[in-house]
């Protein structure tokens, strides 16, 4: 096995270019060491909101990508820890740079055997673009490694909108994704995640924002998160409803309260209701408004097994060799090819009628 990266010791953990050519550039401000390890691995609290959205609900428009991870032995036991960040300068993506062969993660796994649990908390969530192809080094990673489980969790759903030239082919593929569960499942973050995440990634000077509550805004952009994974993918996601819950107004308000929130894009009429969930909250105007406060950093995820549907879901394609063309060829896909003319018959009772005495007429000419 030859290596892309290059690892070196740093003061708190590790320092790791992802690909070994890789140099400090202008045009990227993590550039080389976009992967690192260890207490490295923390950033700042004023990045972790301006990347993640928390505590207030998503920043639009968001062009950067970040990862944590945490790799865990079958008993849970944390192996290593660290995050990987967006490339700018050679537009990479975190999931690229972790899961490509002889890459990071498959370095990991071929020097650690003990290595049976992936969780990944991104701000985004995978997709399968051209440039990036997250999705499909993921998919072929997992083949490879049939005994490791992959829990992924994002801040936000990414280019999964029909405004988005790409979202079909995204869609496609989460659902690819999704239909290796039970080895792999997709969530939102919500809930104690976000606190296990300020504790074990977010670096702060006084414990006080460890404990930051979630806020209403935030609350209603995770629960619309799990209502849109769940509709693409047909499994139902690992979700902690934080809002109150009362049996009046179960969709209106939670609705209304997010469509006038500036920085959520929620389509006008969609839905907030997760499927088969409990009853949606009598919400509060103002978003800013704690709903939750944790005491105590939330660090046990669940189980791979939680919450999930116990059937795979139905129509799922597990192929990602996606076709090369156009998109303006994938709309013509239901028009007829050039050169051959379309024709279209129209059957009337008395077309039919006809016929049928034409018919009579050759039989009785035959006699």
């Amino acid at each position: 096995m030859e290596p892309l990266y290059e690892e070196y010791l740093a003061n708190r953990g590790t320092i790791v270019k992802p690909y070994y050519w890789l140099s400090f550039s202008l045009d990227c401000a993590n550039c080389p060491y976009h992967i690192r390890t260890g207490e490295e691995a923390r950033v700042p609290y004023t990045e972790f909101y301006q990347i993640f959205g928390f505590p207030y609900g998503p920043t639009y428009p968001q062009t950067k990508h970040l990862t944590f991870y945490e790799l865990k032995t079958s008993s849970g036991s944390l192996v290593q820890k660290g995050h990987a960040s967006s490339c700018t300068g050679i537009n990479t993506h975190p999931e690229s740079m972790l899961f490509e062969m002889n890459g990071y993660f498959d370095s990991a796994l071929h020097n650690n055997n003990a290595i049976r649990h992936i969780i990944l908390y991104s701000n985004n969530s995978p997709c399968n673009e051209a440039n990036h192809c997250c999705i499909s080094k993921m998919y072929n990673f997992l083949i490879l490694y049939p005994d490791v489980t992959l829990s992924i969790y994002f801040s936000q759903l990414y280019h999964t909108e029909t405004e988005f030239p790409a979202s079909a082919w995204n869609r496609e593929a989460l659902r690819s994704l999704a239909s290796l569960w039970p080895q792999v499942t997709l969530s939102p973050i919500s809930g104690g995640i976000w606190h296990s995440l300020l504790n074990s990634f977010v670096s702060c000077g006084s414990g006080s924002t460890v404990f930051q509550p979630i806020l209403t805004g935030r609350a209603l952009a995770d629960r619309h998160n799990a209502y849109e994974i769940n509709a693409i993918t047909g499994v139902k996601p690992y979700f902690t409803d934080v809002l109150p819950q009362t049996r009046e107004n179960q969709n209106r308000k939670a609705q209304a309260a997010l469509e006038s929130y500036p920085l959520n894009k929620v389509s006008p009429g969609q839905s907030l209701q997760v499927a088969s969930g409990p009853p949606q909250p009598n919400l509060m105007p103002d978003l800013r408004v704690p709903v939750v406060f944790v005491l105590v950093p939330f660090r046990d995820l669940p189980p791979i097994h939680v919450g999930q549907n116990p059937h795979k879901p139905r129509n799922i394609v597990r192929h990602l060799n996606m076709p090369r063309m156009s998109f303006q060829e994938t709309k013509d896909l239901g028009r007829p090819p050039m050169g051959v003319p379309a024709k279209r018959a129209e059957i009337t009772e008395q077309f039919a009628s006809s016929k049928e005495s034409d018919e009579k007429k050759k039989k009785k000419g035959k006699k």
